[in-house]
């Protein structure tokens, strides 16, 4: 937990108005909160603390790319993620996090931790469906797409097989057809 130090803001020495704070994310960060989905991840996470004299407002911004499998094709890809989140802070008798957008911390605090929210912030950003841009465009060759082009099965002529409908076809059908459209 030595690394989450990094990311606790005392605020109780900061001077009014606005105070910016910049963080590079790596898959050590999420290795903290045990959580492995990416493959590597590359992020630059920029926060604004701005404070007044009852309460902080923090603005969080981020953007960068993370790695990781295509849901389809299960190839390997740098997905870009961008994203933002705003957090009022205010104080009050005991510790309240319920609410995503504000946080009450005690009388007498002295620093706000920021991680869990820089953490969320970036997860949550990430689309449920994660799909390779080669896919889209048609342009990703991989091994198992070649080998189920060798594998797929040939279509049959189409031609010979309406020839062989035709030639079994009884030609008193034909004369039940005339009776209808002579009506």
């Amino acid at each position: 937990m030595n690394k989450i130090k990094e990311f606790l803001i005392p605020f109780i020495g900061l001077k009014l108005g606005k105070h910016h704070f910049e963080y590079q994310i790596s898959n050590a960060f999420f290795e903290i909160f045990d959580y492995h989905e990416f493959n590597n991840s590359n992020i630059k996470v920029n926060v604004v603390l701005e404070k007044k004299s009852t309460m902080l407002e923090l603005a969080f911004k981020h953007k960068g790319t993370v790695n990781v499998p295509c849901d389809m094709t299960n190839e390997e890809f740098d997905l870009p993620i961008k994203g933002n989140m705003k957090l009022i802070v205010r104080f009050g008798e005991a510790f309240n996090n319920d609410n995503e957008e504000l946080l009450i911390l005690p009388h007498g605090e002295y620093q706000v931790d920021i991680a869990q929210y820089i953490y969320e912030m970036i997860v949550l950003s990430v689309p449920l469906r994660r799909i390779h841009p080669g896919v889209k465009d048609g342009s990703l060759n991989t091994e198992a797409l070649t080998k189920l082009k060798e594998l797929t099965v040939k279509e049959l002529k189409k031609e010979s097989k309406e020839e062989q409908k035709e030639e079994n076809i009884d030609p008193r059908w034909d004369k039940l057809k005339q009776l209808l459209t002579d009506k």
